[in-house]
């Protein structure tokens, strides 16, 4: 006798049936009011701090660019003040070399008037067309500078006019010789050096003696409209005078 062949078909219950079928209905209820209760969550807790942190970030925004506004005009207004400064500090510069040149203005005609003092004070001898002084002082590049001041104390109101030239004598080659105007100026014709004043003037300039000569006077030539004066002048006294 053969088995059995089992059937394809299995008999269920029906209670049983519905039961599974309400448990799975339940189940998807239950998994879309997770979804929603997600979705409740989400917009009423994490979308509030989104706007929230949103907003910070366009606040935070806004003060980086007023801080880089205010750090331009920061850099603006520090250039600004200090091309002030160094305006300033130019400005000053000249101005404290402007007072030093007035006062060196000031001491020089405070020593004229000294010596203008001297000249025509009570006490002082009257004289007419002379030379004051004569210093001669060495240069750099073998020349020699002279100032020369002449002085005309005995007519106030006259204005003393004319020429001033000057010879230097001393010894060349183991004799004595002369150095003339020209000579020292290296220029034949050289012209006298005008001179015109009422009081005193200073003439001043430069010549060059020739090589080997010893000097030992200087003699000044005075060619004037109604004088001529010529005066001599120790050479050694002329240099210590001059600076030498």
């Amino acid at each position: 006798m053969s088995a059995p062949v089992p059937s394809r078909f299995r008999i269920v219950p029906r209670d049983v049936a519905v039961r599974r079928r309400g448990t799975s209905l339940l189940l998807g209820l239950a998994w879309l009011a997770s979804l929603g209760a997600v979705w409740f969550v989400a917009s009423h807790t994490a979308a509030p701090r989104l706007a929230q942190a949103d907003a910070a970030r366009v606040r935070a925004e806004q003060a980086l660019q007023a801080a880089k506004a205010e750090a331009r005009t920061l850099r603006q207004r520090e250039s600004t003040l200090a091309r002030s400064d160094q305006i300033s500090r130019a400005a000053n510069a000249e101005v404290q070399d402007a007072l030093a040149e007035r006062d060196e203005e000031i001491a020089a005609l405070r020593a004229d008037v000294a010596f203008y003092e001297r000249l025509v004070g009570s006490t002082s001898q009257r004289k007419g067309l002379s030379v004051h002084v004569a210093e001669f002082a060495p240069e750099a590049g073998g020349t020699w500078r002279y100032q020369i001041m002449l002085t005309q104390t005995l007519n106030r109101g006259a204005i003393s006019q004319g020429q001033m030239r000057f010879s230097v004598e001393g010894v060349r080659d183991g004799k004595l010789a002369a150095v003339q105007w020209d000579e020292l100026h290296q220029q034949r014709g050289a012209p006298g050096q005008t001179y015109s004043f009422r009081y005193f003037q200073q003439l001043d300039g430069n010549v060059m003696l020739p090589h080997g000569f010893t000097p030992q006077r200087v003699k000044v030539t005075l060619n004037g409209e109604d004088a001529a004066v010529e005066q001599a002048f120790d050479w050694k006294t002329a240099t210590a005078a001059g600076g030498k």
